[in-house]
């Protein structure tokens, strides 16, 4: 299902000048802000916000409120008050998403995925040891859920959204789960998010009942990855039998090694190497029938892919789950180019401003990469190199011809950019 509300604008830029790079991101930042359903702000903390998307992309170096006042053209306390501000981040990338994705063919979903931020000190809001998947180890920091939004057939994420794991240690813990408190981020959001779709994908991790449970009941269908060991059934298919009592729903346990090929299809992936076998199947973990993909890898690896719309094709539960991992590569060009990591302040607004602006304005990027054809580093040293030229030309007062000196101009723009 396809965003409803997509306001269309002008046709995609194919030839792009360089010189052109700053005012493309300011209109596309200005876009999402003034679109029907995008986020509304006041004049005067739009431009604020925008002027922070776009230092976020022009600062070489940690992105943080000291180096906005002196990158930027406002003091360091404006951006500091700015941040405070409420912003509806998940309207705004919505649109940006729905500009992006608008060549796809509707098969979107949305992705959820926890990641670590590293911070130090013991004051700073819900600081704790969480998970780190880069170290394998559990480290000191904090943590986001990450909520996006994923095309299957671009094969390509948007981030939507980033909200601060806030469950407190010790008694609320006791109430409350972690697995509880991801389900309970996105109730709050379950509205806005089911006008994208109502397919929702997840990792290995989220594959628990409670949380399956709790996420069916708000209306979602939720693809994701099984244990290796999961005890799973054949699904039952004798007659009746004609007793008293609830009717048999399960037959015999699947042994992922000697599969029953009478009672399974099997699947031609074309991207993925490896044999994968679709059937419907009993899952005694998620107490409900699924839409199972066993895939066998040449190395003779089996992965489980399961869905609990039992009536989604094998190739969809394959395709949904695989491209999950695009918001992988969100995160970390987030953290690599656009100071996902970088905010220093210990206000739980401000840390929720810093967390949503870097993936705003890493989608912003995104739209610009691929109508330029390049990578999120490259533009970004070339949005470096774009903003010095024109902070120097600002200040001596004069206007280069840009007609007889294009060549040059670009030279100097694009210094730096391929090593990027």
């Amino acid at each position: 299902m396809i965003f409803s509300n997509f306001i269309g604008v002008k046709k995609t830029i194919k030839f792009m000048l360089i010189t052109n790079l700053i005012s493309r991101y300011m209109r596309l930042c200005k876009a999402a802000f003034s679109a029907e359903d995008g986020a509304k702000l006041n004049k005067s903390i739009q431009t604020n916000v925008m002027e922070m998307l776009f230092l976020l992309v022009v600062i070489p170096r940690r992105c943080n409120f000291t180096q906005m006042g002196r990158y930027g053209n406002r003091g360091e306390q404006c951006y500091r008050q700015t941040a405070e501000r409420s912003v509806n981040w998940l309207e705004m990338n919505m649109w940006l998403s729905a500009f992006a994705f608008k060549q796809g063919k509707g098969r979107n979903a949305i992705v959820i995925d926890p990641s670590f931020i590293k911070k130090a000190g013991k004051h700073t809001p819900y600081v704790g040891a969480f998970w780190s998947g880069c170290a394998g180890a559990v480290k000191h920091g904090l943590e986001i859920l990450g909520i996006g939004v994923i095309d299957v057939d671009l094969h390509e994420c948007m981030m939507l959204k980033a909200v601060q794991t806030t469950l407190e240690k010790g008694g609320e813990k006791k109430e409350m789960s972690l697995y509880d408190w991801y389900a309970k981020v996105l109730e709050d959001d379950k509205v806005t998010l089911q006008r994208i779709c109502k397919v929702l994908v997840a990792d290995s991790a989220f594959s628990k009942r409670p949380f399956i449970d709790k996420v069916m009941k708000m209306g979602f269908h939720v693809v994701s990855r099984l244990r290796h060991d999961a005890a799973l059934f054949y699904t039952w298919d004798g007659e009746p039998t004609g007793k008293p009592g609830r009717p048999r729903v399960k037959g015999d346990k699947i042994d992922v090694r000697n599969i029953d090929m009478s009672k399974v299809e099997m699947l031609e992936l074309e991207e993925t190497s490896g044999k994968a076998y679709a059937l419907k199947a009993w899952c005694k973990s998620l107490h409900r029938v699924v839409s199972l993909v066993i895939h066998e890898l040449p190395n003779g690896v089996r992965r489980l892919y399961s869905a609990t719309d039992e009536n989604m094709s094998g190739r969809d539960v394959v395709e949904y789950y695989t491209t999950r991992f695009q918001e992988e590569f969100c995160f970390r060009d987030a953290k690599q180019f656009l100071g996902l990591t970088d905010c220093q302040a210990r206000d739980k607004r401000k840390l929720d401003f810093a967390f949503n602006s870097s993936f705003t304005a890493l989608n912003v990027a995104k739209i610009m990469c691929k109508e330029l054809g390049t990578s999120i580093g490259r533009l970004k040293a070339q949005m470096v190199n774009a903003y010095y030229v024109q902070r120097i030309i600002d200040v001596f007062e004069k206007n280069p011809n840009t007609t007889l000196n294009k060549e040059s101009i670009n030279e100097i723009f694009s210094f730096d950019a391929d090593a990027a």
